[in-house]
């Protein structure tokens, strides 16, 4: 399938996967310090960023996403990259090991660890945000108080993202057309096959939208010790960039 990306670097493959409601822009981050050491290759996901949708009669699901994600690498002749994926591309990072297509796998708080009453919680903090999104005028975003707020779910230091990454991603957020069809089809969501390639599991130690605490169920699924991304939120990418390069590269 084809999808939007943005390739840097050389060397050996890494793709890296957003999560619901966000866009490839959301690893610039760390896209450079990655591209030092990998060819890096930032996706959007099939109905966000500027990717186009799935086909009418494919339902938007996280496995139907990594079905294009699969597809994606395959049309452009990469054989197991490693993959790297925060949120929903954590699970589709994940369940990309649990086929044994990629060569590892780094999942930053991945969706499906979540209790009932914790996916619903997240399911409801998502749908407000993205109502935010759609009705907030983009040049409130100037104002540090709003910015503060808008972030301060996704992130653990506001102020270092900045106005126009806010605004970019406040505008994939509100205008994604996958979006509201893959967030209901996180009610059946489980976690993946047990992996068949060696994966990191990391979890923002001030993760508000999926709390820590499903570190714990996640580490009991891979029996192996989740690292705890310390200072970081939900998207830890934009609270420490060196921290997130140095756990994906040390993966891959």
């Amino acid at each position: 399938m084809e999808l939007a990306f943005e390739r840097r670097g050389s060397g050996a493959p890494l793709i890296l996967v957003h999560g619901i409601g966000h866009h490839w822009q959301g690893w610039l981050p760390v896209l450079d310090r990655l591209a030092a050491a990998r060819t890096v290759i930032a996706v959007d996901l099939p109905g966000f960023g500027v990717s186009p949708e799935l086909p009418p009669d494919i339902p938007y699901t996280a496995e139907s996403l990594a079905d294009a994600v699969e597809s994606f690498c395959a049309r452009l002749g990469i054989r197991e990259p490693a993959v790297a994926g925060n949120s929903l591309g954590g699970y589709v990072a994940l369940e990309l090991a649990s086929r044994g297509v990629v060569r590892s796998a780094v999942a930053l708080s991945p969706i499906s660890f979540w209790t009932r009453a914790e996916l619903l919680y997240c399911q409801a903090l998502l749908r407000a945000m993205r109502a935010s999104a759609r009705s907030l005028p983009l040049e409130r975003l100037d104002n540090r108080y709003v910015r503060t707020v808008a972030a301060g779910l996704l992130v653990a230091h506001p102020s270092r993202l900045g106005p126009a990454a806010l605004t970019a991603a406040t505008q994939a957020l509100g205008s994604a057309p996958g979006f509201d069809e893959t967030l209901e089809s996180f009610a059946g969501l489980m976690p993946p096959a047990p992996p068949k390639t060696p994966i990191t599991v990391a979890w923002g130690e001030h993760d508000r939208l999926l709390p820590r605490r499903q570190a714990v169920r996640a580490a009991r699924w891979s029996g192996q010790r989740v690292k705890l991304l310390k200072g970081c939120g939900h998207l830890p990418m934009s609270d420490d960039p060196d921290l997130v390069a140095r756990v994906i590269l040390e993966a891959a």
